[in-house]
């Protein structure tokens, strides 16, 4: 039994290092070869780091170690030593990348095609950290700090009030609004692709369906599209008449099919579609 959990850890831990080197060397990539060479930026220290970089020649991976090292001590006492461990390799890994990717040139001089490439791939990298619990410092690990003397504030405003302040920076330092504009393509990009990472691109989506009909709807819905159904009681508050609410949960595709089998069973079937973050439980395991 001490074998599998030993053999449990080694494993998740050797996962976590190699999510980190990854996810490093992506974020690096999106710095060195499009974000750096135009002054864009996605937030974070990295947007501190570049401005240091054009004005005082400081490498960048150097200088946000330099800004990094004051949250390590703050946090080494404040955070878990396991997330500490982890936000100090990150942060290692992906300044020594950024020193040296830095020296090859920049894949592109056109800040739009720049804040397109450099946003993605900063999303992604940023989603492969984040997916083994791990930090590459910055704006993320200074949202914990702070949260850990003031819980009250929310992790993801912390950030965009950090991210938002370092972009105005940029923008006043550099004096070219188009920096700003750009960076904001940018970090719009970037968080889309870590909900991708994350949700996947095939959404779960749910339907709700007010028919009469509701029981032939299940028994077709069951039958031809293989996803089971739930009736829940409701009342109609204008007709002030008890109602049978179908709820349903599926991809996109699937709930195409079952607004076509309700339709053709019932066309007066009142239909809510909308979006799910997530689903868990039978029939959607293979889907998370």
């Amino acid at each position: 039994m001490d074998f599998n959990i030993n053999k449990f850890k080694i494993k998740k831990f050797t996962l976590s290092i190699i999510g980190l080197v990854v996810g490093s060397f992506l974020m690096a990539c999106s710095t060195a070869f499009f974000l750096l060479p135009n002054k864009l930026s996605t937030g974070g220290f990295s947007g501190i780091a570049t401005i240091a970089y054009y004005f005082l020649h400081v490498p960048v991976g150097t200088a946000m170690i330099i800004l990094n090292l004051p949250l390590f001590v703050i946090a080494f006492f404040k955070l878990g030593k396991e997330f500490i461990f982890k936000s100090i390799v990150g942060t290692l890994l992906l300044s020594m990348f950024i020193d040296i990717l830095e020296s090859y040139p920049a894949l592109t001089t056109d800040r739009f095609l720049a804040c397109i490439y450099g946003g993605i791939l900063m999303g992604i990298g940023t989603s492969i950290i984040l997916k083994v619990n791990g930090s590459t410092g910055g704006s993320d690990l200074l949202s914990y700090v702070v949260r850990s003397f003031n819980d009250k504030f929310r992790s993801g405003d912390l950030i965009i009030a950090i991210d938002t302040c370092i972009i105005i920076a940029n923008i006043l330092v550099f004096k070219e609004i188009e920096i700003g504009l750009y960076s904001a393509i940018a970090i719009y990009l970037m968080g889309k692709m870590i909900d991708i990472v994350f949700e996947g691109v095939n959404f779960t989506k749910v339907l709700f369906i007010v028919s009469d009909k509701y029981e032939k709807i299940a028994e077709i819905v069951g039958d031809k599209v293989k996803r089971g159904s739930t009736a829940i009681y409701a009342k109609g508050m204008h007709s002030n008449m008890d109602k049978m609410m179908l709820f349903c949960a599926g991809s996109r595709n699937e709930i195409i099919q079952i607004k076509k089998i309700a339709t053709s069973i019932d066309s007066k079937a009142f239909i809510v579609i909308f979006n799910a973050r997530e689903a868990w439980g039978k029939g959607f395991e293979k889907e998370l």
